[in-house]
């Protein structure tokens, strides 16, 4: 199965991951998956593909790409998203999200 960067090398690509708090992970889950819809329709967006760990459950990842980082920029920047990042502190364990821009290189 192809992905996205099989044939679009220059496409900005992201991992980021977060684990739940405690007791949260249905809540984070359900927060994750809301913003799916609305990204789908903004400017630059490739895939925003979300996952959890089988290993941990409760840490979820998304893969993503991106036009580029403009795009992405404004990506964070969307109401969606700052509202989302509000309840960090909430939903989140002591880590919080960790964000990976990644270019393909082979």
């Amino acid at each position: 199965m192809p992905t996205p960067t099989d044939d679009r090398r220059d496409l900005l690509t992201v991992i980021a991951y977060m684990t739940a708090a405690p007791g949260k992970a249905d809540a984070l889950r359900s927060a994750l998956e809301a913003l799916i819809e609305p990204t789908s329709q903004e400017d630059g967006y490739v895939n925003y593909d979300l996952h959890e760990s089988v290993e941990a459950p409760g840490t979820f990842f998304f893969y993503e790409n991106w036009e580029g980082a403009e795009q992405l920029d404004a990506h964070l920047a969307t109401p969606h998203l700052v509202q989302f990042a509000g309840r960090i502190e909430e939903l989140l364990d002591a880590d919080g999200l960790t964000i990976n821009r990644l270019r393909r290189i082979a």
